[in-house]
């Protein structure tokens, strides 16, 4: 990334400023975290707020990392508006799919920007398929289209065994976000890229299958 563009410098010191409130505010990260029990009260904020509060600082440093290397794909390729909504719809799609899930797990909380952070890394897969991506623990490039499909096959397993103390389903949820905002807000999609629409679509259609069927 030659540029990093006054919006994503803007989400990103809005992270770092919340979160480290959070940090030495015990009060305040649990006043604005995702709580299924305060949002049937009617704390609607939460859905929001809790996108900017993280765990810890490493939680905070990956997921800031993660949007910085992917944010500027969307910026260039719509515009930093876009890049916003898909951004913050990411992360209320993600919540709400949380909130699905564990509508009936009153005392379930979460907190971090990666519903927001993976719709932003779906819209960048899906505006740029064919870019590569490297890992320090795997030598070789992944195509992009790969590992989105991956990443949300794995999410599927991993709140179908709930595995970890990660919010997979904000994770997913901010993936369709992404997805779905892109493809709303890019319709010229269906004509370049028709293909990676369809395979992209594949895991999301498998998450509500297995939702149906009674299987997650």
């Amino acid at each position: 990334m030659d540029n990093l563009n006054i919006i994503t410098i803007i989400i990103i010191a809005a992270n770092v400023i919340i979160s480290y409130k959070g940090f030495g505010d015990y009060s305040f990260f649990e006043k604005y975290k995702f709580n299924i029990g305060a949002i049937q009260r009617g704390e609607k904020i939460r859905m929001v707020s809790s996108g900017f509060l993280h765990a810890d600082t490493q939680h905070l440093l990956f997921n800031m990392l993660t949007l910085y290397f992917f944010a500027d794909v969307v910026i260039r390729l719509l515009n930093p508006m876009y890049f916003v909504v898909i951004y913050l719809g990411s992360l209320v799609l993600g919540n709400l799919l949380s909130y699905y899930f564990h509508k009936n797990e009153y005392q379930y909380s979460a907190v971090g920007a990666s519903g927001a952070v993976s719709g932003i890394v779906y819209a960048a897969i899906l505006l740029q398929p064919g870019m590569s991506l490297m890992f320090f623990f795997i030598p070789i490039p992944i195509p992009a289209y790969l590992f989105g499909i991956g990443y949300l096959l794995y999410s599927i397993y991993g709140m179908k065994n709930r595995i970890g103390n990660i919010g997979h389903d904000a994770h997913f949820g901010g993936a369709i976000g992404g997805y779905l905002i892109t493809l709303f807000l890019a319709p010229w999609l269906f004509q370049t890229n028709l293909l990676m629409i369809g395979l992209l679509a594949l895991p999301i259609i498998l998450l509500f299958i297995l939702k149906k069927s009674g299987k997650m």
